[in-house]
């Protein structure tokens, strides 16, 4: 953090830091940031900065908002310009989540905690191979091991998951119908469940029933690809 001066930025150079910061942080930057990085600055004027920052990328003929995701703030190029910015991708062959990554996590997304075993019932087919690569992409993390026989790993999404759908908390994830049409968004074909099952079962992430167990485990358990699940 760079030496700060004896006291705090005026107001428009306030903004102007914050809305720099809001843009180059690799992830959604939060008022606690804020507050580190200016300890004689209260709350409020900090987080007045932040709203005047997102007013003004209201104003028309911008391209950029500010929007709230993952309990931060992160700067996007405006929705109804996404049609142009998909366009931009394209023509440069972005690496897209296929169609398998995104069915299984719509399943980890609306039934966590959730085990690869009943990730496969709902799927058919072994998702251990695109479990990895999600736990790669650190979109799902491993939440803890079932209190079953054999205690497989239970996974969740992350906060870069969050990020990633433009969301806030788990509590805004849109219907599974609406997940179908934002996935249309980019690129890949809607999720959908196997016969007779719902993706809408979960509970969100809450430990239920106590199947939560070992919560710590180390890092190597984390990156495991849930053979033994």
């Amino acid at each position: 953090m760079p030496e700060g001066p004896a006291r705090p930025p005026d107001d428009p150079t306030m903004r102007a830091i914050v809305e720099a910061l809001i843009f180059a942080a690799e992830e959604p930057l939060t008022l606690e940031d804020l507050v580190e990085l200016f300890p004689g600055v209260d709350r409020d004027g900090l987080g007045a900065a932040i709203d005047e920052v997102a007013r003004a990328c209201e104003s028309p003929g911008r391209g950029l908002q500010v929007i709230r995701v993952a309990g931060g703030y992160r700067m996007t190029t405006r929705s109804d310009l996404g049609e142009w910015v998909r366009a931009l991708f394209r023509s440069r062959n972005r690496r897209r989540l296929s169609g398998a990554a995104l069915e299984t996590l719509a399943i980890v997304a609306y039934r966590q905690p959730v085990t690869t075993p009943e990730i496969q019932t709902l799927r058919g087919t072994d998702p251990t191979g695109v479990l990895q690569s999600l736990l790669e992409k650190k979109l799902v993390r491993v939440l803890g091991r079932k209190k079953v026989v054999g205690k497989p790993f239970l996974y969740g999404t992350t906060r870069e998951f969050l990020a990633h759908f433009g969301l806030n908390s788990i509590a805004d994830l849109p219907s599974v119908e609406e997940f179908g049409e934002l996935a249309a968004t980019i690129g890949v074909a809607a999720p959908d469940p196997a016969p007779g099952t719902s993706f809408e079962e979960g509970n969100g992430g809450d430990d239920e029933d106590g199947e939560l167990d070992d919560e710590s485990e180390d890092e190597s358990e984390r990156q495991d690809d849930g053979d033994d699940s």
